[in-house]
């Protein structure tokens, strides 16, 4: 039995939650995030309070629903950020309007527009931020951030997480 499914999701006084047959939806002051329920699990809402229920073969897809409603919650409440360093001699990024415009050593700047929902600021030139209310989206734009040019082993440069630790290989020995 899933503990994560049986969870009882609290609703902070500031979010507004609509609830469908198949469609959870929470509006709070950092957005709008809607969540379509899988079939077998359905949302019963009492006293400021949301339930998950499923039958009890389908636990832990209750419970994967409980875990992506609750992180909607987070979000439109507090939000989601993730930070990306650059590392390496000349590597910057910089706003210009709604445009990342990279330099990462390549023959030409890499672009990138935010998908709708995503912020994006640089805080210095070698630091990035993304911020947004949808997990899901956070990540999906630092991860193709990182992507354009991924930290390499033997020097450490390129576009890396914050919080990440990159392991560092010997060079070629003569």
């Amino acid at each position: 039995m899933s503990r994560i499914a049986k969870r009882a999701i609290p609703i902070p006084d500031k979010v507004d939650l609509t609830v469908d047959e198949s469609c959870l939806t929470v509006k709070g002051p950092k957005g709008e995030i809607s969540l379509k329920l899988q079939a077998p699990v359905t949302a019963r809402e009492e006293d400021g309070t949301v339930y998950l229920d499923a039958p009890e073969d389908d636990m832990m897809l209750a419970g994967t629903m409980n875990a992506l409603f609750y992180n909607n919650i987070v979000g439109v409440t507090e939000g989601y950020s993730k930070t990306l360093n650059l590392i390496g001699v000349g590597y910057r990024a910089q706003m210009r309007g709604s445009t990342l415009d990279l330099n990462l050593g390549f023959s030409h700047p890499v672009e990138y527009a935010p998908p709708e929902g995503v912020t994006l600021t640089t805080p210095s030139q070698t630091e990035i931020v993304v911020s947004g209310a949808d997990k899901q989206k956070v990540g999906q734009v630092a991860s193709e951030i990182r992507s354009y040019r991924p930290p390499e082993p033997y020097k450490g440069k390129g576009v890396r997480y914050s919080d990440e630790h990159v392991l560092r290989k010997e060079a070629k020995k003569k």
